[in-house]
């Protein structure tokens, strides 16, 4: 979107901290807020979501769980409009935390409403809704949020800013998995969202006081939801590099989403752990590809200086592909750990150069904000496709039910091998595509 004129020259549109380099507390502050929604969505794409629908729709929990998959469109749209909405902001306090404190609001809220549909409730149907709440708050105040650091830290530390960013959303996510899916257990759910709760409320305090901004003083351009709309569209005839990178993240994310939803309902049926015992060891699996994929990130990125970006993408993929069929052959838990840590070793490499392919296709250099929103769509779009055509070819080859222990809970479901079989075959497919097109791309190594 333009601006007026005064935006480069506005005292507006300077850092309320000036020429000043930034501490590392003040660094922490800025990226506080990604801690705790890292904290949010590790633990609940990978154990709430799975458990609670399980618990919820018995022999429809893959179908449903499918379903989920459609609400990442809110992920899709929201933090464009909100981005774009929180640049015209004139509020005293600032651009961005109005927005911040809005989404804060409605993501506690939905949180509650979420564990309540669990423990009340008991309706599948009220969580998605609750569901959509969370992504809905979220999603407003990450729109914002996501444009503090140009707002706030100076050229020169924007790579500084983004390290810290880094390692406050892995460390969130991390975390987030060993409380919640480790340390508290299934039927503790109040607790569970309750800390996930508590954790957005006190960053996003730590954001709204800790946070300089400087009101905006200026006029720019309305909003114009048609001419928005239209700036969105990137020429792939004009800018094919662009269009390529975007298409091969696509693929490759669309392989991950179809398998790591479901993650817990493959420890059951395949590696044959109890249900009882599903959420932990699904957790344990989790921390171990982070961590090892963290290893992988800080080297994947220097071997990209030696061999290239596409060529980490090459070897990075082939690694995931290669892995992934491997994991059906895992019927106990210490073989799919080992099979998950290689398969962590290739996503991570895989993630060190994602950003920098990114950057260096960007179409309009001085629109990097917009154009790396339309690129970051290559990551949230697959949900809503990969996580409901996963669970089609999942419950193709059918299930078999087996007695609940547990009072009042309904009956475990059972599905074939055969059907985590299609799923690990498509990722593969997804990724080795994503791997052969990116040879499209001209003018990078």
């Amino acid at each position: 979107m333009a601006s007026t004129p005064a935006q480069s020259t506005d005292s507006s549109f300077e850092s309320p901290y000036g020429d000043k380099k930034l501490s590392i507390v003040q660094h922490l502050i800025i990226s506080a807020f990604w801690f705790a929604t890292n904290f949010q969505w590790g633990p609940m794409i990978l154990i709430l979501l799975p458990g609670d629908i399980g618990r919820l729709a018995g022999p429809d929990k893959a179908s449903v769980l499918g379903k989920v998959g459609y609400l990442a469109i809110i992920a899709i749209v929201v933090p464009l409009i909100a981005g774009a909405l929180s640049d015209r902001c004139k509020r005293k306090e600032g651009r961005r935390k109005p927005y911040i404190a809005v989404g804060v609001f409605l993501n506690i809220i939905g949180l509650m409403l979420m564990a309540y549909s669990v423990v009340s409730l008991k309706s599948w149907v009220a969580y998605l809704a609750s569901y959509g709440v969370v992504q809905f708050g979220n999603n407003i105040a990450s729109g914002a949020y996501m444009g503090i650091i140009p707002d706030v830290v100076r050229k020169d530390e924007h790579g500084k800013a983004s390290g810290f960013m880094a390692l406050m959303s892995q460390l969130g996510t991390l975390i987030g998995i060993i409380v919640v899916g480790i340390v508290l257990k299934s039927d503790q759910t109040f607790l569970r969202y309750g800390i996930i709760s508590v954790l957005i409320a006190v960053t996003g305090a730590i954001s709204y006081y800790g946070i300089k901004e400087n009101q905006l003083k200026v006029d720019l351009e309305p909003f114009k939801v048609v001419q928005y709309i239209k700036s969105l569209w990137i020429d792939p005839r004009k800018y094919p590099n662009f269009a390529w990178v975007w298409i091969t993240r696509f693929l490759v994310m669309l392989g991950f989403y179809s398998i790591v939803p479901y993650i817990n309902f493959y420890l059951m049926d395949v590696v044959h752990i109890p249900s009882a015992k599903v959420e932990a060891k699904a957790s344990i699996l989790f921390a171990i590809i982070l961590i090892v994929s963290s290893l992988t990130g800080i080297y994947g990125g220097l071997l990209s200086d030696k061999i290239g970006r596409k060529g980490v993408v090459y070897l990075a993929n082939a690694v995931m592909a290669v892995i992934a069929p491997v994991f059906i052959f895992c019927h106990n838990f210490y073989a799919a750990l080992i099979v998950g840590a290689i398969f962590g070793l290739g996503y991570g490499a895989y993630l060190s150069v994602d950003y920098a392919l990114g950057t260096d296709v960007l179409p309009h250099k001085e629109e990097a904000g917009k154009d790396m929103a339309i690129w970051h769509v290559a990551m949230t779009l697959p949900q809503s496709i990969g996580q409901p055509f996963a669970s089609l070819l999942l419950t193709i080859s059918g299930y078999t039910l087996e007695k609940s222990l547990v009072i009042g809970e309904k009956d475990i479901v059972h599905y074939s091998t055969t059907g985590y079989g299609y799923i690990f075959v498509f990722c593969t497919i997804c990724l080795a595509l994503g791997a052969y097109l990116l040879r499209n791309v001209k003018g990078i190594e």
